[in-house]
């Protein structure tokens, strides 16, 4: 019993590094997504702006 409770005590810091990693991961990934959603409605209210020179006269 005192051996796995040694055990426990040695391995339960390592867990809560694994936490920390993976809150870090899902802040990145949320970070990530709303920069490339802002990216694309940036690029797209300028394509709506500026005129792009492709109108055919006939």
């Amino acid at each position: 019993m005192k051996r796995s409770l040694s055990l426990v005590l040695v391995l339960l810091p390592l867990l809560g590094g694994c936490a920390v990693v993976a809150v870090a991961d899902a802040a990145v990934t949320v970070v990530a997504t709303g920069v490339k959603v802002t990216a694309k409605a940036v690029g797209a209210a300028a394509d709506a702006v500026i005129p792009d020179g492709d109108d055919e006269a006939d």
